[in-house]
């Protein structure tokens, strides 16, 4: 078995039996095989099974249907080794989140994110911290691109609030960029345009 062929086993499977949702337990039940070459083959950098990589390359409409196990609530903690770990695999790919050049980037950024959002919601403070870094170079070029996030100019806080709410919230496998950016979208409709905000401000100056 192969990468595709599992995808495809699980694909057919999705279509016979309809299930209303699915996580790691269905697929041991109704693929024995696929779910061995998963547990060998889909691991993330820093150990365990990558069920997001696997899920990510689903159909769309059954991506919807995952429902991973519960997470127990974990205590906060700092570990460099887990940090390390993906950017080892990706070292060369960081740029994705500054400029990327076509939809293969865009995956490898969503990749990368999502390897980060795991960890944070283990706990790893560290993890959080990282992955913010770098989303803000994305959310930078989307302020610079799109007027209904270039709302949140000098609203920086409250961003990086709904940032550090979407990383916790986080729970559909698809992309967690796109995922990031609706939420900035819907969230920020209620702010004034910056463009505005930034006339009041000389209007006022002036009258000093």
């Amino acid at each position: 078995m192969d990468f595709a062929t599992a995808i495809t086993t699980l694909n057919g499977l999705l279509t016979s039996q309809q299930p209303a949702s699915f996580n790691s337990s269905w697929i041991r039940r109704h693929a024995p095989r696929c779910y061995r070459f998963i547990q060998v083959n889909f691991r993330r950098e820093y150990g365990g099974v990558d069920w997001d990589r696997l899920t990510y390359a689903l159909e769309r409409r059954f991506q919807r249907l995952w429902k991973p196990e519960r997470l127990t609530k974990r205590s906060f903690y700092e570990d460099r080794f887990e940090i390390e770990a993906i950017w080892e695999k990706y070292r060369d790919k960081m740029y994705v989140f500054i400029a990327p050049c076509d939809k293969s980037d865009k995956h490898i950024a969503d990749m990368i994110g999502i390897s980060f959002v795991r960890l944070a919601q283990n706990g790893n403070l560290l993890a959080r911290r990282e992955l913010c870094d770098l989303i803000r170079f994305t959310v930078d070029t989307w302020i610079e691109r799109y007027e209904t996030i270039a709302r949140w100019l000098g609203h920086e806080e409250e961003m990086q609030d709904q940032i550090n709410a979407c990383i916790r919230r986080y729970r559909y496998t698809g992309s967690f960029l796109t995922y990031l950016f609706r939420t900035l979208e819907c969230a920020g409709r209620g702010i004034a345009p910056y463009q505005a905000y930034s006339l009041e401000i000389r209007r006022d100056s002036a009258d000093c």
